[in-house]
């Protein structure tokens, strides 16, 4: 699956979810992104198969974590046009602060 492929998945579960569609659909449309099988090279020590898996993970989840972002930064942009009593930024902070309070014991 290509970079530009992943990151439409992001986009469309995030639309899926918007939608209304079930939670479970999303979930299986972004789990198609992640590996079944990797390569590791044999013989090797626990540490390079960890690293082998790694570096084969790290891919798919960057380019699905940038389309998040391309996502975001869309709707926030337009959101932002419309010259909203409450900014995005502001948006944000409040919702940084609702979870800081969350990991106060």
């Amino acid at each position: 699956m290509t970079e530009n492929e992943i990151k439409l998945k992001a986009v469309a579960a995030l639309t899926g979810l918007r939608g209304g569609v079930q939670p479970d659909y999303v979930s299986d449309l972004l789990s198609e992104v992640i590996p079944t099988h990797f390569v590791v090279p044999v013989p090797a020590d626990p540490q390079t198969i960890g690293l082998a898996v790694l570096g084969q993970l790290s891919q798919p989840l960057s380019a699905l974590l940038s389309g998040f972002v391309l996502a975001f930064e869309t709707v926030a942009e337009s959101y932002d046009r419309t010259d909203p009593e409450t900014p995005t930024e502001e948006l944000l902070q409040g919702l940084a602060l609702t979870l800081a309070r969350e990991d106060t014991p």
